[in-house]
């Protein structure tokens, strides 16, 4: 897509396999190989070392990996997708560098290879001029920050809009949102809590309101919070606000203020602080990444 809107140069992709061979794939699709990997030389302007089924095959292969390793010397930047990091790593090309995998397969990475600095947290790591993403969409995120790096913001936003995918998502952002992570809450009035606070995230959620409303102490609500949620209420509260004003920043352009005040911050500057502690960039610069087209929401409403 981004050839297809002028990116100059062009990208030429082409998929190495063992010895070229066809990769077949779990749901019985089949992959053509198009270049035997015993046979690509540089240079190489990108590699890209995919995840799958067969990651921990392929990173327990010396000769497989060896290749990977003689072809990162010979490529400007190298990247890996999904369980792809446990190549990278099983090469050295990950020592002493931040990188980040699936987060079902980080502690796993993390223990097998010590010398790696494991982050499950975000999307995709850049650790110098080796990028490792998440899992599967995270690879998009990837290759639209590769597509910008090469060509400038407005070619990537121009493919982001053509593929109708979510323009950008920072490299920092979490893999998973508070709102998926947890499993059906167990506890009842947890789930009342919790309905409350991210339906109302403007309202009056201090904990000692939250435990009034539910009708117990405060003590005993942060205790079922930790059990449940592994958080206590004012922790999961700031969370929800934030993930609330992140939604509002690329859905909207209402001022910053008023994304504040519709997400229970008491001014920007508290907005803020709460941002950066989440994704590590201020909500104006979140706001840019993403970059969107969206027109401001109307202060009122037709009934």
């Amino acid at each position: 897509m981004a050839n297809h809107h002028g990116a100059a140069p062009p990208y030429d992709v082409f998929l190495a396999t063992p010895s070229g061979r066809p990769i077949v794939c779990a749901n019985g699709l089949t992959l053509q190989g198009q270049r035997a990997v015993e046979r690509l030389t540089g240079p190489l302007d990108t590699l890209v070392v995919s995840g799958g089924i067969g990651h921990e095959a392929a990173a327990a292969s010396g000769a497989f990996v060896g290749h990977v390793r003689r072809l990162a010397r010979e490529s400007r930047r190298v990247a890996s997708v999904c369980t792809g990091a446990e190549v990278l790593a099983a090469a050295g090309l990950l020592d002493g560098r931040r990188a980040t995998t699936h987060w079902e397969f980080a502690p796993r990475l993390a223990a097998r290879h010590p010398r790696v600095s494991v982050d499950a947290d975000p999307i995709f790591v850049r650790d110098g001029n080796v990028a490792t993403a998440a899992g599967v969409t995270s690879a998009l995120d990837l290759t639209l920050a590769f597509v910008e790096e090469d060509h400038g913001a407005a070619l990537a936003r121009t493919v982001a809009r053509y593929l109708v995918t979510y323009l950008q998502r920072p490299g920092n952002q979490a893999q998973m949102s508070m709102f998926t992570e947890h499993p059906p809450l167990a506890d009842g009035l947890v789930r009342r809590v919790v309905a409350r606070i991210t339906g109302q995230p403007d309202g009056d959620l201090a904990t000692a309101t939250l435990a009034a409303g539910a009708g117990v102490s405060e003590r005993h609500l942060t205790r079922l919070f930790l059990r449940e949620l592994g958080q206590t209420p004012g922790r999961f509260v700031r969370r929800a606000r934030t993930e609330a004003a992140a939604h509002l920043l690329v859905t909207t352009s209402l001022p910053m203020a008023t994304v504040a005040s519709r997400c229970g911050f008491g001014s920007a500057e508290t907005l803020r602080q709460a941002f950066v502690d989440r994704y590590g960039m201020p909500p104006s610069r979140y706001r840019l990444t993403q970059a969107s087209a969206f027109p401001a929401e109307p202060t009122t409403r037709a009934e």
